[in-house]
């Protein structure tokens, strides 16, 4: 097997400490050793998601528990912003779930208008709304903070956020701005293999889900409060990967969160630079252009399977050839996790040298 140099949106690549720290023996998950490794999580777990709620480790990817979400928390009808490929197809999990659900439409790559949402919202029709922050299909980052502040004149809706591929990258005060569920996962930002969600859940919300039947089991959040109570899981954890979480949070708080933020977003200009220089146009607007990630307008017409083809089989460099409808039409490339000025700045040579043989004369 050729190992690649991960640039995908994700999953990204694991640094070997991270492997290391989940190679550390396995132990009983009703055990004393689990409830100390589970609570050792706990406080930079609620410190990085900026809120004194609860924060739940899930067996799963983040869609077990965002579909777990819509089970928890609608009893009328939800609202799903609909902005890529990920967003869109919560509505078909919603409707797939017994729900009743509408979208809030917009193309890919523009971001959900504040406006729009609160009058939607005004309806009264709505109990739930589902937001993706950060839409790698389309390399779109939507104003939270704006949106948020338009969910919180509507105290009889819940917020559930996807924060997947933006947390850690960008701050998100879970609390100050009022998210009922954040929920995230832990191939992305986090730089760790996946199969683990961890998300968040308001008292707000569990009120809510007290009150709705059919909530199921493996994802639900009174289930996994009532185990949380006690330092464990509902259902047997992925213990490998909490150990590799409780590294990378120590690793976080030992450069810095917003260090962290700073070089996510100093990475991210990098790309755009050279996005502007080779004369490519970002897919979204820049204002609201993801800082997890950059998705590339294919303006200049170039062979992108071959581009794409050429840099992975000669150069060992993985990038993103576009996700469904824009496949062929975008490219995206990945700044998000452990990334560095020196793996970047390597990445652009790379594709600097493999383009001249694509570029337009």
């Amino acid at each position: 097997m050729i190992d690649y140099k991960l640039h995908i949106p994700g999953p990204v690549n694991v640094a070997p400490e991270t492997y290391q720290a989940m190679t550390t023996p396995v132990m009983g998950h009703r055990s004393n050793d689990f409830v100390e490794l589970y609570q050792a999580c706990q406080p930079n777990l609620k410190k990085l998601f900026q809120t004194e709620d609860p924060v739940f480790l899930s067996t799963s990817s983040a869609w077990g528990v965002m579909e777990g979400a819509v089970r928890n928390l609608s009893r009328k009808k939800v609202l799903c912003c609909m902005c890529g490929a990920f967003s869109d197809k919560w509505l078909d999990v919603s409707l797939r779930c017994g729900k009743q659900a509408d979208g809030l439409q917009v193309d890919w790559g523009n971001h959900i208008d504040p406006e729009e949402l609160r009058k939607r919202l005004s309806s009264g029709e709505y109990d739930l709304v589902t937001l993706v922050h950060n839409e790698t299909s389309c390399g779109m980052m939507n104003p939270l903070e704006e949106i948020m502040a338009v969910l919180r004149e509507f105290p009889e809706v819940i917020s559930v956020i996807d924060t997947v591929s933006s947390f850690s990258v960008v701050p998100i005060p879970k609390d100050e701005w009022g998210i009922d569920v954040i929920l995230t996962g832990s191939q992305k930002a986090l730089a760790m293999p996946p199969g683990l969600a961890l998300l968040c859940v308001s008292e707000r919300a569990f009120k809510r889900a007290e009150e709705v039947e059919g909530r199921g089991y493996y994802f639900d959040f009174l289930e996994f409060r009532k185990n949380h109570e006690k330092g464990m899981t509902p259902s047997t954890p992925v213990i490998p990967l909490i150990h590799g979480l409780n590294h990378t949070l120590n690793k976080i708080f030992d450069e810095g969160v917003e260090a962290r933020h700073s070089r996510h977003a100093y990475l991210n200009q990098m790309v755009h630079d050279w996005v502007a220089e080779k004369g490519f146009q970002l897919l979204p607007e820049k204002q609201f252009a993801s800082k997890s990630l950059t998705c590339v307008r294919n303006n200049l017409e170039i062979d992108l399977a071959g581009f794409v083809n050429k840099l992975r089989e000669e150069r060992k460099i993985s990038i993103d050839g576009g996700y469904g409808k824009m496949k062929g039409k975008t490219f995206r490339i990945s700044n998000m996790g452990d990334e560095t000025t020196e793996t970047m700045t390597h990445l652009l040579g790379q594709m600097d040298e493999v383009m001249t043989d694509f570029m337009p004369s």
